[in-house]
């Protein structure tokens, strides 16, 4: 009997728990109906019209070889309208299609920046047909996000913001536009993943989700279900033309910082710190003493720029930045962009193989510095010696003006230059070709074959696995780790018979 009322109680004390467990899935909404009749006054169609003919939203821009080119413009040129002859002079051009939404009762606007791009007149219009002129406050195209404003006779419905970090994956979202000119459309799905970098910008760190995104949502509202702004579509991924379930939103933790610039300034202030940084390889990190590969290398720094005042030096590796890790290297930009400027901040480094601590003042990034890339300070010209690096499969001299003249090596350039590479040895794996110059090796300026070769043979004695050379060649300034490879073995010398 006792046996019995054991297995029962416990029987029911596990219904209890499935029942009203808080690690139970959550279910999916009855209905959005309320939240949806809710948020779409807020969000309105965007028209924009241009000197010449009739176009849709501009292809977002993107660096050669991204994965996303050809699947945008296939998407576009399907789904382009058919030009209409050119108006006349003075005239206009048929309007874009867009989407976005009001932030402020008396008529501020985020949409995309592709969205109003060249335009010389924009439209918005409301849920009720209401056609209002739209001013231009400010735009930005690395974040691809725009501000307006329009002046209507009464105050205007608004959306507030949201968390966008608090979102997780699976989390429920909702997306309102203008997909293919339909008018205020709803569509529901997930945050399907975070943090994505689809090689749009320095600062991706885009919101993926299923809720269905095409063409002429471009800068729509994606809503949390507390009906909060925590993202604005921008883009989606298709090489089908239409949704397939993959689109993507700049997160409110992004987009609310500019926008709040935008209006203010009507451009965005960004933070600069000034310098060129890369990935820390695993190899990077071996040869580093890092115990992984996390971390910003710092290839190059910027004369005069808040880096060098603050004294950080190429071959650091920037750790973390006014109090924020940068476990990866992408990260390094845009927490610094969204840092004050002007503002004192605390910057962890690793360098010669330990932790150190700097500061510097962050300064305002201008396009020319954006642009700017550090240079290596001029030395007196070499001549002299060529030598086999085995190990890394390598022939370096050191520079003379034959080699100067051969490979365009500027007057008083350092270093040592690479004049031959096998392809099958580690530095041809790793992309080194002729005429690009090794300048430092394990951190240490060499100016000779020698100094490398004594360099690398240090570094096997030490026990490491790779060394870490700082080169400069048509791309410029970057480090490159390589695997010590052991020296071929040699044949033993046959003594003479007696």
């Amino acid at each position: 009997m006792t046996n019995r009322l054991t297995i029962l109680f416990a029987a029911l004390m596990l219904a209890f728990i499935l029942t009203v467990s808080p690690l139970q899935a959550r279910s999916a909404p009855e209905s959005f109906a309320d939240l949806a009749a809710k948020l779409l006054p807020a969000v309105v169609n965007i028209s924009s019209s241009t000197a010449a003919t009739t176009r849709g939203p501009e292809v977002p821009q993107f660096p050669p070889g991204s994965p996303f080119e050809d699947f945008f413009r296939d998407f576009f040129d399907r789904n382009r309208p058919q030009q209409q002859p050119a108006p006349q002079q003075g005239g206009r051009g048929a309007s874009s299609l867009g989407s976005g939404f009001i932030i402020d009762k008396k008529g501020l606007i985020v949409t995309n920046n592709h969205v109003i791009q060249d335009a010389v007149e924009v439209t918005v219009i409301l849920q009720d047909d209401t056609r209002l002129k739209a001013e231009i406050v400010g735009r930005d195209a690395k974040t691809d996000l725009a501000v307006l404003r329009v002046k209507p006779e009464k105050d205007l419905p608004f959306v507030e913001w949201g968390p966008s970090d608090a979102a997780r994956v699976g989390d429920w979202v909702v997306a309102i536009g203008n997909p293919f000119g339909l008018g205020g459309s709803v569509t529901a799905g997930i945050v399907s993943a975070r943090g994505r970098d689809i090689n749009s910008g320095p600062y991706d760190d885009f919101i993926q989700t299923d809720a269905s995104i095409n063409r002429g949502n471009s800068g729509g509202p994606l809503f949390n279900m507390d009906g909060q702004v925590i993202g604005i579509n921008t883009a989606i991924f298709s090489p089908t033309g239409g949704s397939i379930g993959i689109g993507f939103s700049i997160p409110s933790a992004t987009a609310r910082g500019i926008v709040s610039q935008l209006i203010r300034y009507g451009h965005t202030r960004r933070g600069w710190l000034g310098v060129r940084i890369q990935l820390v390889t695993p190899e990077i990190a071996e040869s580093l003493g890092l115990s992984d590969a996390s971390g910003a290398l710092v290839a190059a720094v910027t004369k005069e720029s808040p880096a060098e005042k603050g004294e950080i030096k190429a071959g650091d590796v920037i750790l973390s930045f006014n109090g924020k890790p940068v476990d990866e290297m992408k990260k390094l930009p845009r927490i610094v962009a969204e840092t004050e400027i002007g503002k004192p901040v605390a910057v962890e480094i690793w360098r010669n193989g330990k932790k150190v601590e700097a500061e510097v003042v962050v300064g305002e990034l201008q396009e020319e510095e954006a642009r700017a890339v550090a240079r290596l300070r001029d030395n007196d010209e070499q001549g002299g010696d060529s030598q086999a690096i085995d190990t890394l499969g390598l022939t370096l001299s050191a520079i003379d003006s034959k080699l100067r003249k051969q490979f365009s090596i500027k007057s008083g350039a350092k270093g040592v230059v690479i004049t031959k590479v096998d392809p099958k040895g580690v530095a041809g794996e790793k992309g080194l070709r002729p005429g690009d110059r090794i300048v430092e090796v394990s951190q240490t300026e060499v100016n000779s074959p020698s100094e490398v070769a004594s360099k690398i043979d240090a570094a096997k004695k030490e026990g490491r696995k790779s060394v870490l050379l700082l080169l400069e060649g048509q791309s410029g300034l970057r480090f490159v780790a390589l695997r010590i490879a052991d020296e071929p073995e040699k044949a033993p010398e046959k003594t003479p018979e007696k």
